[in-house]
Formats: structure tokens, sequence, C-alpha cells
């Protein structure tokens, strides 16, 4: 054991611990940059102990995870546990809202607890376009042996990130956007950090390094797939195979096969494959941009390659085509639709109100967050939500709560979009403690969006083109909607979603499209218990750290 979880556990003696009844796991990460070259192109990426993409974090339900974080980068840090709920320690979330920065060369210690959660998810750096220059990794959430699997136990797990990807580095994709232009399309598609194998000598240089899969015949592998990139949506699939979607963000889903499935930014899920073809040669795996043209994008695409242990040769020939869809835009749009949850499956699962029929619970709010186009605001290009550009606090929301600073944010966030000029400021939503608050995703952009919601699994009701009216509540499926907690939202189209607010703290409420993100497309949901002896969100950790209002406490 070393010395790190030694004096842990012994802190944990001495004060005591809240989850000490259940395991803990711990992991050390030293984020770095180094030098690599995934496109071809050396170029500055951002490592976790060395690594690109950074170590898969691998726990059980209500684990307590200790993740001790060294800053080795040339600015603040902060890590986001994308999709893990953090159930009643928003403290934990590593956002901008949540925390203050860990500063360069300083050591930071994350600890929480993956209560009542399985499934597949993946974390990442959520400050200065970070996320664009690498240190994401995959997070597996593993069931309980004593409780049941909706199917047969693979014979081996495989995660697999995929994202869009630039030569240049998150700084000088950050200065573009601050000097007001456009990011333009990305230079490829990464699979776990590695170009594309070379299908096409045109359109893929020599000597790039690309990801190998190797699987033995006849078995069956959990394949897990993220979308960790930075704006472009992606069909996944594999040459030959059929993909039997499994899970999707810690929820069960009716299994359906699927020749590819269409993956948006900030999405995961896991596919159970099975190896049943001839080993005549290895299959593609391939990443390629969706909702977009193309023919021009054509470039942006990532392959891999599946190796059979018995393979008799390479991959060649041309790459099994994506859906033949371009002139119909409701062919992904059903596919969406397509996925259910297993409501018959057992295991951790959103449990509102003590029920799984959310369609007949009473909703509480009602929001209608609609994005648009960028907009000037004061001579600088920003993005809104519902007339408002996110700007975030100096001081994190719940410790201004705690140290009772006023003006760090306003609980006023509309509840339609604004009919006015836009504005710039740190709006939030009031959410109502043990409510159940419906959201309406309005996208009147030209591109494709992704939402995340921090500290929950949302309800995912239904989606349509045009303009949400009252009268769309009529196509709602009120039964087996997927809970998830990162939902797409088509151009010109909305999405329904329906949150039980049982988690009090803060949690963000955001696009995960980091351009869109990073000019101010997001805001943050307070869920506050009002009585306040009763103890349903725990206090602020002993190593927080203090920055805007309260930097004078940091020792």
């Amino acid at each position: 054991m070393d010395l790190f979880k030694i004096l842990f556990l012994v802190f944990l003696v001495n004060i005591g611990s809240c989850f000490a009844a259940d395991p803990y796991s711990f992991y050390n990460f030293e984020v770095s940059y180094i030098t690599a070259s995934p496109l071809g192109v050396p170029q500055q990426v951002i490592a976790i102990n060395g690594k690109f993409p950074g170590p898969t974090i691998n726990v059980t339900t209500n684990e307590n995870l200790v993740v001790n974080v060294r800053n080795k980068l040339d600015e603040g840090l902060l890590l986001h546990w994308s999709g893990i709920q953090q159930r009643r320690v928003s403290w934990q979330d590593g956002l901008a809202g949540t925390n203050c920065p860990i500063p360069p060369k300083w050591n930071w210690t994350y600890e929480f607890q993956v209560k009542d959660q399985i499934g597949s998810f993946f974390y990442f750096p959520s400050l200065h376009f970070q996320r664009a220059s690498g240190g994401f990794g995959a997070f597996i959430v593993n069931p309980r042996t004593i409780i049941p699997v909706p199917f047969s136990a693979p014979d081996g797990d495989i995660t697999i990130a995929i994202g869009d990807w630039y030569t240049r580095n998150h700084t000088a994709l950050r200065k573009t956007l601050d000097d007001g232009k456009d990011l333009g399309m990305p230079d490829g598609v990464l699979i776990n950090g590695k170009g594309p194998y070379q299908y096409n000598q045109t359109l893929v240089p020599d000597g790039i390094d690309y990801e190998t899969i190797t699987v033995h015949p006849g078995r069956t592998y959990r394949i897990r797939v993220s979308n960790v990139g930075i704006s472009t949506s992606l069909n996944f699939r594999i040459q030959g195979h059929n993909l039997r979607l499994a899970e999707s963000e810690g929820s069960y889903t009716v299994q359906q096969n699927y020749t590819s499935l269409d993956i948006h930014v900030g999405q995961s899920y896991s596919f159970l494959v099975t190896m049943d073809q001839n080993a005549s040669a290895d299959y593609y795996i391939v990443a390629s941009a969706r909702v977009v043209n193309e023919t021009i994008w054509r470039r942006v695409t990532g392959v891999g390659i599946l190796h059979y242990t018995n393979s008799k040769g390479k991959a060649k020939g041309q790459l099994p085509p994506g859906p033949q869809d371009e002139f119909d835009k409701t062919f992904s749009m059903n596919q969406a639709r397509s996925i259910r949850w297993d409501v018959s499956a057992s295991g951790a699962r959103p449990n509102p109100q003590g029920s799984f029929k959310y369609g007949s619970i009473n909703v509480t709010d009602v929001y209608v967050l609609r994005n648009m186009p960028p907009v000037m605001i004061k001579g600088k290009r920003r993005t809104t939500l519902s007339g408002v550009s996110f700007q975030n606090p100096s001081t994190p929301i719940r410790l201004a709560d705690k140290h009772k600073i006023h003006g760090v944010y306003k609980l006023d966030f509309p509840k339609r979009p604004l009919t006015g000029p836009p504005r710039v400021g740190t709006s939030i939503i009031n959410g109502t403690y043990r409510g159940f608050m419906e959201v309406i995703l309005q996208n009147n952009d030209t591109k494709m969006q992704s939402y995340h919601m921090s500290g929950y699994a949302f309800f995912v009701v239904g989606m349509d083109y045009g303009e949400w009216t009252e009268n769309s509540r009529g196509t709602y499926n009120k039964w087996d909607g997927i809970a998830r907690s990162t939902i797409q939202v088509y151009p010109g189209a909305w999405s329904a979603i329906l949150i039980s607010l049982d988690n009090p703290g803060a949690w963000n409420l955001r696009t995960e499209n980091l351009d869109s993100w990073y000019l101010g497309q997001e805001t943050y949901v307070r869920v506050v218990n009002p009585d306040e002896n009763n103890k349903t969100e725990f206090g602020a950790p002993d190593n927080v750290l203090y920055c805007g209002a309260l930097q004078k406490l940091q020792k």
C-alpha cells in the first residue's frame, strides 16, 4: 500500500467517514503535457500518468473513490466525472460553478461515493477548453455481484473513446474563439487517442499510429463507446458485425441490434458484440462525422482495426457505409427514439418519488431552454440559452451560499426565452427540492447540439422537428424513455426531458459542444432542502479550495 493510501486511511480513522461501510478505490493522477502525433503532426496533448487517453477508472456500485490529482499544467485544472451523480456532494463535481480550480503545481484529492449507479461514463478536464487537448478517460461502474444483469456475462470488456480532433492545441483553439471566429472543420477523428488506419492513401498519410483491438473468434465482448470530442456527432460501426445495444450512461436498454449508431458529443453506450465472422481478414472500426455535409467532411473519419486472433490478413477495400440518409433528416432521430429503457431490469437506476412510473408524476416546474446561433454582446461573440450567456461565478455557488456571500449569482433564469436583447450574467435556475422538472431543449441553431445535466439521470420523453408547443406533450413516451445524463437535440428541433430533483446541490446544465459551452451556453440548477436541520446535503470537504470572494481563506 503506498503512502497516499496509508495517510488517507489514517485520516478516515481520525475523522470518521459517512461512507466508511463501503470499500475504497484509490487512484493517483498526474496531469501533464506530453508531445504526441495522433494525426501525424507533433502537438501538445494533455496526458494522465503519461498516458493519452488517461487510465480507465473501474469501480463497483457504492464504492468510494479517492483520486489524488497533481496538476502539472501551466493553468488551473478541474476534472469532471461526466454522468457520475455525486449524490449529496456537488462539491466533487469538478466544474467552475462547483469548485475552485486546482492551481498549477498543486495536489487536490477528490473523494466521492459512486452511489446507486452502474454503467459506462468518462471523465475529462472541464476548464479552459482543455478537453480539446485530451485529459479524458473511461469511467466504468460495475454492478454488485448480488444484482442480476439482463445479459450473460461477456467474455471481455473493451473501452473505446471516439472524438473529433484538431492539430492545434486547446490554447490555440481557445484564442480562435476569443477572436470571434469559428473553429472550422476538425482535422480528423481519434479512436482511443490514435489516428486512422490508412484505408485511403489520399485521405490518410503514411506513418499514422492506429488503434487495433484484438479479439477471439466466437466470443462476445462488451464494447463501451464514448464520444469525448469537441463538437462533432459520430456514427459508430464495426464492419460485418451487429452492435447489440445493452446500456447507455447507467441505464440498461431494451436490447436491439444496430449496424451502426449515431453517438453525439458527451454520450456513452455499451454494446454486446459477438465475433461471429470469418477470419479471412481484419475488420474496420469506423467513427465518421454526422449531421454535416459528409462529402466535404470525409477526412473527419476515425478508423481502427478489429483483429481476430486467427486473422489471415489486413483489412482492405472500402469502409463499411454509414447511414445513407443525406436527404432524410428523420433517420437519425427515429434511431434515437428506438432506444428504450429496460424497465424489467434490476440494478441501480432512477427512482423518483418511490416509483418508476415517471409518466404519472406531477410536473412542478417547466423550463424552455432555447439556443440560437452565436450573437454579439457588448462587442464579444457569445452563445446563449434562452437569451442569457452564462458567466462563471468567481466563487463557486454552494461555497458562496455556505459563507453567505451575496451577489455571486442570481436565481432569475427565465422559464421561457427572453424576448429582449441577449445579456451576459450568472443567472441560474432555482430548482424545487424533490420537485419534478420538465425541460424542453429547443435548438434553433443549424448545428447539432448535445446537452448534459450533472447530478441526475433524466428521462428522455420526446423529440421532434419544429418548435415545441404545449400540444407536443401528446407525443411523449411516458413509460420506457431512457434515463441518461446527455441527450442530443437536432438542428431545428427539440428534445424534452423530465428530472426528479431529489439530489441537493448546484448542478450544471450545459451544451456538451465545447465551443458553444466555452462561449456561454450553460446554466446551473440550484437545489436546496429548505429544512436546514435535514442533513440531505454533505458539507464542504475539509480540503475545499477557496477562490474569488473567499480567496483569503485559502491556506
